[in-house]
């Protein structure tokens, strides 16, 4: 497999967004044993059994909603870390407590969540969320309330400009690279295919609107001509028709279509583009918004029985750690099958919390905030093994975790660097990887 390597020469891009906090209503939770549940009056949410004295974490992912094609494929991480934790010995001598969040794809539903998990459920960490407008939500309240919030997902721009001016004190980290690096290796693709005159459409949030400044920031640099640079095409996350939407985005001819979107208004978006005969002769470059194995179903088939989105290309954050491995086989043994998208990501970030609060020796936000970076990166001995890592921190020991995801050396950003692979769909629908992109 070929491996395109490129330069980080990109600045931050500075996006200012907010969201307030609402109730909201379907809400289940399960305790203390899993298979039991009960309706309650609050976010859906449910309760894996642990100490009421030991560490409570929660996780805050999208199980129904835009994105929840891929979040249902993340979610299987975070229990299958504590129950594994909990195997050798739990944290600080006491078992974890995992409280599970349907943020619903949602920023009102999050902050909801989030409130929740912070003042009713007092976890001391988060694993989430997926979608950036949710986590730009949850992290107003995780802050405040000192909680340590970890995303496996939430790759927009301006989480690292909030985080250089001090907006989160340190409550906030992510396995998954910014978009910043994801945008430049899309231009660097789109040089090297020869695309010279490109369009944009992106879901109008945090994650579209920063991801379409860093390329075409980056595809600029590199020479080439954004059509639409004057008029972007930023969609509204609700809406349900997007003719309009896609007459914009190709018109002036492109050679090719950037669109960051999520699965359930991508879809359609994509579905008008093609049913309007805008898309014949114009390549399709998607991100890891997209990147499911039913994506291809929904955007639908042509006539002849053809997958409209055949010889489409993307890039998706990629895993490569030297954990990665082992925790292939433990999901094959624990739940059949292979670990989906950013499920490597989700594992990472509940790894984190649990070794930072052993590391801290106090389960709570402040105490994990503090050794994060330390247990991420650091000069401690090496572990790909998260009880191994416990093992050597109740010793008085350093360490520094290799995750499956990657290395997730977390910066004083938040931030890690990591691997892109680029997916394309075949004639048949099936999306398969056709090489990988290194930002560094």
């Amino acid at each position: 497999m070929s491996k395109i390597s490129v330069s980080l020469t990109l600045s931050v891009v500075t996006i200012a967004s907010g969201f307030f906090m609402a109730a909201c209503e379907n809400t289940t939770t399960t305790n203390p044993t899993p298979n039991e549940t009960s309706a309650t009056p609050a976010v859906n949410s449910t309760s894996t059994s642990g100490s009421s004295k030991g560490l409570k974490i929660g996780s805050l992912l999208p199980t129904t909603g835009d994105l929840a094609s891929i979040g249902q494929q993340m979610v299987g991480s975070v229990p299958l870390l504590v129950d594994t934790v909990n195997a050798c010995g739990g944290v600080n001598g006491e078992k974890v407590t995992l409280v599970e969040v349907d943020d619903q794809t949602d920023p009102k539903a999050g902050a909801a969540g989030m409130t929740k998990l912070a003042t009713v459920d007092k976890v001391a960490g988060v694993v989430g969320s997926f979608a950036s407008s949710v986590s730009t939500a949850a992290i107003s309240v995780a802050t405040p309330n000192k909680v340590m919030l970890v995303s496996p997902g939430s790759t927009s721009p301006v989480f690292t400009d909030k985080a250089q001016k001090g907006d989160f004190k340190g409550y906030w980290a992510r396995t998954a690279p910014p978009d910043t690096y994801q945008a430049l290796a899309l231009a660097q693709l789109a040089k090297k295919k020869g695309f010279k005159r490109v369009s944009t459409v992106v879901i109008n949030n945090d994650y579209g609107v920063g991801f379409e400044k860093a390329f075409v920031q980056t595809f600029e640099k590199l020479g080439g001509t954004v059509v639409n640079k004057d008029k972007p095409v930023r969609y509204d996350p609700k809406a349900q028709t997007f003719d309009t939407e896609a007459g914009a985005t190709f018109a002036g001819k492109p050679d090719a279509v950037l669109a960051v979107m999520y699965a359930e208004t991508g879809s359609l978006f994509l579905k008008a583009a093609y049913q309007q005969g805008l898309a014949k002769g114009v390549q399709i470059m998607l991100t890891d918004g997209v990147k499911s194995d039913s994506f291809p179903e929904q955007v639908g088939k042509s006539p002849d029985g053809k997958y409209l989105l055949s010889s489409a290309i993307g890039t998706v954050p990629g895993s490569d750690g030297k954990a990665l491995a082992a925790f292939k086989k433990l999901w094959q043994e624990k739940k059949g099958g292979s670990p989906g998208e950013y499920a490597p990501q989700a594992w990472d970030a509940a790894a984190l919390l649990t070794l930072a609060a052993q590391a801290a020796k106090e389960n709570t936000g402040v105490g994990i905030a503090g050794k994060i970076r330390e247990v991420a990166g650091g000069e401690g001995t090496e572990v790909t093994d998260v009880c191994e890592g416990l093992k050597l921190l109740k010793e008085g020991k350093k360490i520094n975790y290799q995750g499956a995801s990657g290395n997730v050396d977390v910066d004083a950003n938040g931030d890690v660097i990591g691997v892109y692979d680029v997916w394309t769909v075949g004639d048949d629908g099936k999306i398969k990887v056709i090489d990988k992109v290194s930002p560094k």
